[in-house]
């Protein structure tokens, strides 16, 4: 049985849910969030100690002013009502990417690391204003002005993910086979599961399946 450690999750298909259900984009974001609170439960019943998920990313900016404006708002509510449970559970809050939002919504995410840093039981790594080629470059500009040896044990330290192992598993959602600028360093020995269903209809029977398949998995990592 393979041990797992790291999810990792590209929570795809909030959009599409919400105009085939709700005839709006934005309801389907508010029902993925509804998923995102049965999987954080969930990942602690099975002992995984890290899961990252892909909230919002450097390409989200592209997306209607009131799109990004409505999954922000969303993102300071989810803030507000979780980061006290998240203390009382033992779930550590950490973001990866580059806080460019509001003053108001910076405040309340380096709060919530604030509060939550000593917590074991799981990190949850928030992906927000995330976009792995611009971490690239970032870990690229950090090591040639420190003038360190180019190795992967030095580059991996500027990385966002410093000090966090890679995923074991990657989930994707919502039908697509890529994985759009997401961890891409990180994902390199992942098992990758694409997952047909948009992200409001994943549940907690295919997560378990994918858990399951996994630690079936024969992993080599190059050997035979």
């Amino acid at each position: 049985m393979n041990p797992l450690n790291h999810v990792a999750i590209i929570m795809d298909g909030n959009g599409r849910w919400g105009l085939k259900n709700k005839n709006s984009r934005n309801l389907g974001h508010s029902e993925g969030l509804k998923v995102v609170e049965y999987i954080i439960q969930e990942t602690i019943k099975k002992k995984i100690k890290f899961l990252t998920l892909f909230a919002f990313s450097t390409e989200n900016w592209k997306r209607p002013s009131y799109e990004i404006n409505y999954l922000l708002n969303l993102l300071e509510k989810f803030l507000k009502e979780k980061a006290k449970k998240f203390s009382k559970e033992d779930i550590k809050l950490k973001i990866i990417g580059k806080k460019k939002f509001s003053n108001k919504l910076n405040k309340l995410l380096t709060e919530a690391e604030k509060k939550t840093s000593n917590n074991k039981k799981l990190q949850i790594n928030l992906a927000l204003n995330y976009g792995s080629k611009d971490e690239l470059i970032h870990a690229v500009k950090h090591i040639s002005k420190k003038k360190e040896a180019i190795n992967q044990k030095n580059f991996e330290k500027y990385l966002f993910t410093k000090n966090i192992p890679d995923p074991d598993i990657l989930i994707r959602t919502g039908n697509h086979n890529r994985l759009s600028n997401f961890l891409l360093w990180q994902l390199a020995y992942s098992e990758i599961f694409f997952i047909k269903k948009l992200w409001p209809d994943f549940n907690i029977q295919d997560y378990r399946k994918i858990i399951y398949k996994f630690k079936k998995i024969k992993r080599n990592f190059g050997n035979i």
